[in-house]
């Protein structure tokens, strides 16, 4: 699985972004495994942001009622669309997809980042 994420940028606090994740020998929409967003701030450890598994969408509390994470099976991709960003969105946000999975609720960063396939990222910077 090669994944590749783009829509990333510099946005004014209060803008919104939509990240986009295309991939490549593998298809979101007819897929049961578990793919998800993570961002990474300097200085700061990976978190999770948002994820699609069999059992449906989770979220980070800090996004809950303004992102949204969705596949597009047209153009093959896993998109998060973020609303009312702040400066502390800023990060690097990648996509992941953790194929040996389809039940990720609860599952490790440390776990995605050892067995997932990642994109390379793209950049969020929300100036206040």
């Amino acid at each position: 699985v090669q994944l590749v994420e783009s829509g990333g940028g510099l946005v004014q606090a209060g803008g919104s972004l939509k990240l986009y994740c295309v991939a490549s020998q593998f298809t979101f929409s007819s897929s049961r495994s578990c793919m998800g967003w993570f961002r990474q701030a300097p200085g700061k450890d990976r978190e999770g942001v948002a994820h699609i598994d069999s059992d449906g969408k989770w979220y980070a509390e800090s996004l809950k009622g303004r992102s949204t994470i969705s596949t597009d099976d047209a153009n093959n991709t896993l998109d998060l669309q973020i609303d009312s960003l702040q400066p502390e969105d800023t990060a690097m946000y990648y996509c992941a997809v953790l194929g040996q999975f389809n039940h990720c609720r609860g599952v490790l960063v440390g776990i995605w980042q050892q067995y997932a396939s990642w994109g390379q990222g793209t950049q969020v910077t929300v100036s206040s």
